[in-house]
This record gives structure tokens, sequence and C-alpha cells, in this order.
């Protein structure tokens, strides 16, 4: 028990911290735009650091359970905890822009920030790292027409048109979304698989057999883990919009924070599976949590703005259109041989760094 209790510690002060902060909401009612930014920063670390145990947790699952489920369970749970925020800070904040910008930004931290530095040390570590390249060729193609249709298009359709546009993106994203999990966990799942070598050692005889790992433990981890976040997430919303507002900083901000929130389970996953030479994994967690992230963002939000009325601007701007399909043309050529290196690590921390640059400038 007390075992456990230290294994969870982070979880047991994120929820600590969320009872504090509601206990003490009163007190917190009338802080300034400073004090507000500040808590809200405290408490987008304490998330970051429950976020870890839900890796944890997920990585379990993953080793219990193979490719493509494995990841699958850490990148859908993901989505689940950015529509929540998004749901909530939309309460709160009335921005259009928020949910395109932090799809936009999920996709350059996905595929540029996550994929990127994961090849890039992966292949400085171990050269070039061998993956599925069906995997590679089925995720960005499938980015691609998810992104153009629900993220280009609209930018032409007219205003009239755009609630019936609306109803038909929320469909087409559903079918698609259904269509692609039933091939990836049926007839194409070997797309989404590579068979490693598993090495031997003391460690790996000491954990036993992966048919040995407590599922129903670290699934209701991982639910517990999910649930403190989006709570914590609630919490969090008043004082990020209060701290934000009139503060200068660039409008993309809030966006953001949110794909980094939401992205925060995948990112140490995917980092230690490059660590451990086991690219398709981390493949997996980028490229799935970006398609997962438009095709089940988009409609959930669009229903929302429709049954709510609220404005919601999902089209891209020019700029992050360019770097979108810039990032999955560097993409497509990088994931064609069934292998990546540092190379092409570098190319896409890159395009990543001008995703920083131009958002620290308002673009």
């Amino acid at each position: 028990m007390l075992t456990t209790l230290r294994q969870e510690k982070f979880l047991w002060l994120a929820m600590s911290v969320g009872i504090a902060m509601r206990l003490s909401s009163h007190f917190f009612a009338g802080a300034g735009r400073s004090a507000s930014l500040m808590l809200a920063l405290v408490i987008i670390a304490v998330i970051v650091g429950a976020a870890l145990r839900v890796a944890h947790h997920a990585e379990q699952l993953a080793e219990r359970f193979g490719e493509p489920y494995g990841t699958m369970i850490l990148t859908i749970s993901a989505v689940l905890v950015e529509v929540l925020v998004l749901a909530i800070l939309l309460t709160h904040d009335q921005a259009p822009t928020l949910v395109r910008d932090t799809i936009y930004s999920a996709l350059m931290l996905d595929i540029n920030g996550v994929l990127g530095i994961a090849a890039l040390i992966g292949g400085l570590k171990h050269g070039e790292q061998k993956y599925n390249c069906d995997s590679g060729n089925s995720y960005v193609v499938m980015i691609l027409i998810a992104v153009a249709i629900a993220m280009v298009v609209p930018e032409f359709v007219p205003p009239a048109s755009a609630r019936a546009y609306s109803i038909f993106t929320i469909l087409i994203m559903l079918v698609l979304y259904g269509l692609f999990l039933r091939l990836q966990t049926g007839q194409h799942s070997y797309f989404f698989s590579y068979a490693y070598k598993r090495k031997i050692s003391a460690e790996s005889h000491d954990a036993g057999p992966a048919s040995t790992i407590p599922v129903a433990r670290h699934v209701i981890y991982l639910v517990v883990g999910l649930a403190i976040i989006g709570w914590l997430s609630e919490i969090m919303s008043p004082y990020l919009t209060r701290g934000l507002d009139g503060s200068g900083l660039p409008a993309i901000v809030p966006g953001l924070l949110v794909a980094f929130i939401s992205a925060s389970p995948e990112i140490l996953t995917a980092l230690r599976s490059a660590l451990a030479n086991r690219i398709q994994s981390t493949l997996n967690i980028a490229l799935g949590a970006s398609l997962s992230t438009v095709l089940l963002t988009v409609p959930v939000i669009e229903a929302i703005g429709l049954f709510t009325h609220h404005t919601i601007t999902i089209a891209m701007t020019p700029v992050q259109t360019l770097m979108v399909f810039v990032t999955l043309i560097a993409a497509t050529i990088n994931l064609t041989d069934g292998s990546t290196n540092a190379i092409e690590g570098k190319a896409h921390f890159a395009l990543f760094l001008t995703f920083v640059m131009l958002s620290a400038i308002g673009l």
C-alpha cells in the first residue's frame, strides 16, 4: 500500500492541489492578472506531473496489448482530455479561434516536436531506427485529407453555406475515424506494428511476461489520472483566461497550452520509445495523436458550436496552412523508406522551432 502511494505521489499531489484550489477559490476570486497567470502556471505544472503517471500506466497497457492497441489507448485518452479542456475554456472565453489554434498547435507539437525530437535523439543514439512504413503512409494521407476537409476548405465556403458544411464536416470526420479505427484494429492492424527483437536482461526477467501485467489496476489509474487532469483544467481555466486577458501575449498561447496539456502524457512515452530503439511506438503516438486530434476534436467542437450558436473559426490562416502542408510534405518524403535517422529528425525539429518563432510574433 505504501509502495503504491509513493508511486502515485504525483496523482495524490494533483488531487490535493485541486482540493486546495477549490476550497480557497473565494480567496483567489479577486486575484489580478499576474497572480492569476501564476496560479494557472502552477496548476499546469501539477497537470504535467499527473500526466507523467498517466504516461506510465499507458506504457504498461501498451506492453500488455501490443501495437496498435497500446498507443491507441494513450492517443484517444489524450484527445478526450483536449476536447474536455477546450469545452471548458469555451465556457469561460469566447475566443472563436481557440479550437483552430489548439489543433494547429497539436499538429506542430506532435509531428515536428515529438516525432522530430524523437527521431533526432533516437538517431543520434541508435543510427537508423526501423519501423513499418505502411503505418507512416497511412497516417500522413489521412491527416492530409482530414486537415484539408476540416481546416482548409472552410476558408472558401460562403457564410450562407457554413452551417451545412459544418454538419457535413461532423459526419465525414466521424465516418473517416470509424473506418480507420476498424481497419487499424482489424484487416490492416499489421501496418502499425514492427517485430523488434526483445532484449533479455535481469530487469526483463524481474518484470515477468507481459501477460502478468495487472491490466485492471493500470486502467483504473489511467482513468483516474485523466479525470484529475480534466478537473484541474476546469479549475485552471478562469485563472488562465484572466491572466492572459490584456497581457499582450500572442493570441495562439491558450491554444498552445491546451495542446501541450493534452499531449503531455504522450510526449514522455514517445521519447522513451525512441531512446529504447522502438520508433514504431513513437510514430504511432505522434501521428496517431495528430489524426485523432483532427478527426475527433473537430466534430465534437463543431457540434457544440452548432447547438450553442457559438461562433467557432476552424479555417486556418495562410501561414498556418503553409506550415501544416510543409510539415506533411516533409513527413511524406521522410516516412517512405521504413527507417528514421537524425537528419530527418533535425528537419522536423527545425519546422517546430519555426512554429515557435511564428507563434511568438503573433502569426
